[in-house]
Parts: C-alpha cells; structure tokens; sequence
C-alpha cells in the first residue's frame, strides 16, 4: 500500500468513495450524494498545511485521509480534525489501522500537536480502531444529529501526537 497527497484527478475516486458511507449511516453526517463540483472549493482549501490524502493498493485508489481545521482561529491551528474513509469493498483488511498508522506519521510531520476524530457513537468498529490507537473519548455530544427520523450522537476522540508514538 502507499500513500500520497490528493490531486486534483483524484476527487471523482475521493467523492466516489465518500457517497458509498452515506447511505449506511454510520459515518457522515450527509444524508444525500455529494457531488464532485460541490467539492472543488473543499479539495483546494487541503491544499494548504492541512493536506488531503489518497490511499492506493496497487494502482487503485481505496480510501483517503484528511487533515481538517478544527476552529479557525490562530489558537487551535496545531489540533486537527482527522478523517479517514476506506471503500467498502476494502474494509476487514487491515487499511483502516494502515491508514491510522500514516495518519500519526504524516501528523507528526506536520507539526500538529492534537489530533480530533469526530465519529458517530454508534459506528463501534471505527470507535475501537482510534481508541486501538491511542485515542480517547475527549466528549459526546447527544443526539444532535438526525437522519431519517433518528437523531445520532457524535463521540469526539482525542489524542496529543506525543502519546501516539
């Protein structure tokens, strides 16, 4: 597996492969597809110190990972939001922790000092992969998400770079 920066011929795979989570309501927050359009202003603003990243196996694209800030204000530009989504058709082997794995490199790299992971708390699996990881439950926020008639509450798990490694 590798991992390299996004670019630009890259976000049809990247959007592709963020609509297949919406439907399953486990990982977005978005209830309907995004388009690749929609997204350009998103996938330029990661062009910055808060990179976007795509994750290949071979020569296929099967997931991303992303930097995001968190606040904008001058204060919190070391903590980032993470993100990572794996195509489903790849889940069960072993990208989601590869991906967690050059997220703490890539992280490290950057300088970054916090690291935000926004999840569902009823998406167990991803959960357990961050918490794995070092990470810990730094919050929760209640239902204030809701889909499809059912509100959702997001977990906020945190983890300083120095206790990633």
């Amino acid at each position: 597996m590798n991992v390299r920066q996004a670019e630009r011929n890259d976000l049809e795979r990247i959007v592709e492969i963020y609509n297949s989570t919406i439907p399953g309501r486990m990982v977005t927050a978005d209830t309907e597809a995004v388009t690749v359009e929609s997204r350009v202003d998103w996938f330029d603003a990661h062009q910055g110190n808060k990179p976007l990243y795509v994750i290949e196996k071979g020569i296929e694209i099967v997931g991303w990972l992303s930097f995001s800030d968190f606040y904008s204000r001058p204060a919190y530009d070391r903590t980032v939001e993470v993100s990572i989504y794996v195509d489903e058709r790849f889940r069960g082997q072993g990208i989601g922790q590869y991906a967690v794995d050059k997220m703490k490199e890539l992280a490290t790299e950057l300088d970054f000092k916090t690291l935000l992971a926004f999840i569902f708390s009823h998406n167990i699996p991803s959960i357990r992969l961050f918490e794995k990881n070092g990470f810990v439950l730094y919050g929760a926020l209640p239902d204030i998400a809701e889909m499809d008639g059912q509100c959702y509450s997001l977990s906020i798990l945190g983890c300083k770079i120095s206790n990633l490694h």
